[in-house]
């Protein structure tokens, strides 16, 4: 679906606030309340809006994000679908993308602890379907986290 400078306008607006009513939404992108609510049923019914999600912030200081590197021992559609499907299962993996390069896949993770990322590794990523290679970094500390509303439009 091609999009255009309203639907753009629709789609940042949710990034920023995705619970905004639609008379507000309507509002904010120039529209009616019944257009307004006409294009964004477009939007999820073609897929370019999948959802919606609670982002909740862990305790300061608390926990610990692991970049994880995994290789698959196949690439083949099935593998690719049955790795992907038992990873949705896992809370803790918070991120997953389909890479070019070396690596099949990248994960971020996040665990309570090295301690808890231990386990996570041993029960959980090392026995996904496929996995050939585990290949996993700590991030120190974030640098960077864009808001919503500076993401772009996808």
């Amino acid at each position: 679906m091609a999009l255009d400078e309203i639907d753009r306008r629709i789609i940042r607006r949710l990034r920023v606030d995705g619970r905004i009513s639609n008379v507000d939404l309507a509002r904010d992108v120039g529209l009616s309340p019944s257009a307004c609510l006409r294009r964004l049923r477009t939007l999820e019914e073609t897929g370019t809006i999948r959802g919606y999600t609670a982002i909740v912030a862990g305790e300061a200081g608390d926990g610990t994000v692991a970049i994880v590197r995994i290789t698959l021992d196949r690439q083949t559609e099935e593998s690719l679908d049955r790795f992907e499907a038992a990873i949705r299962r896992h809370p803790e993996i918070r991120e997953c993308f389909l890479m070019t390069g070396d690596a099949d896949y990248l994960l971020r993770v996040e665990a309570r602890s090295a301690a808890d990322y231990e386990v996570i590794h041993k029960e959980i990523l090392s026995r996904l379907p496929g996995v050939a290679r585990i290949q996993s970094s700590f991030a120190i500390r974030s640098v960077l986290t864009l808001p919503e509303s500076r993401r772009g439009d996808g």
